[in-house]
């Protein structure tokens, strides 16, 4: 076969919307099995409402997302309930995104801030428009009813 090898092809192509720059339409679908592993407590928490952070063991710096060890020292954390009411740190307004986002574009990304809290914790903002997110607003997690055990299950609106 050597130099003569050639992939199969197909009658399948591309739709071009767009020349320049080239715009073109892509199916994608795939099932996907995938382990939380050593952060399923943190998904386990957001089917119970909660909000879960690591607490290193030894240095006691606290993370608003799951880590196993501490970045700071490297010993173990422990899981602690985070508090459900923070502030927007920083904010982006998204106007494109992934499959599960493109109904909702724009939509605005913000880095939730809580008191006694170390690191920040990244989540959308719902019931505010894009112009009416400020750095310092007041903010509340809220979750989905129907956990899907995913980061998006919980989202922040304004107080």
């Amino acid at each position: 076969m050597g130099k003569d090898a050639k992939l199969p092809e197909t009658e399948e192509g591309s739709v071009l919307f767009n020349l320049d720059p080239i715009i073109v339409k892509y199916h994608y679908e795939i099932d996907y099995l995938h382990s939380y592993a050593q952060d399923s407590p943190f998904f386990a928490g957001l089917a119970k409402k909660k909000l879960l952070g690591s607490r290193c063991t030894v240095c006691g710096y606290t993370y608003a997302t799951p880590r196993g060890h501490c970045m700071e020292c490297g010993e173990p954390t422990a899981w602690v309930e985070l508090p459900l009411e923070g502030k927007v740190h920083t904010y982006t307004t998204c106007h494109f995104g992934g499959e599960a986002f493109l109904k909702e574009t724009p939509y605005t990304l913000i880095l939730v801030e809580f008191d006694g809290i170390d690191t920040l914790f990244l989540s959308r903002i719902v019931g505010a428009e894009p112009d009416e997110v400020r750095i310092g607003m007041p903010v509340r997690a809220r979750f989905l009813r129907n956990c899907k055990f995913r980061p998006t299950d919980v989202y922040f609106v304004p107080l």
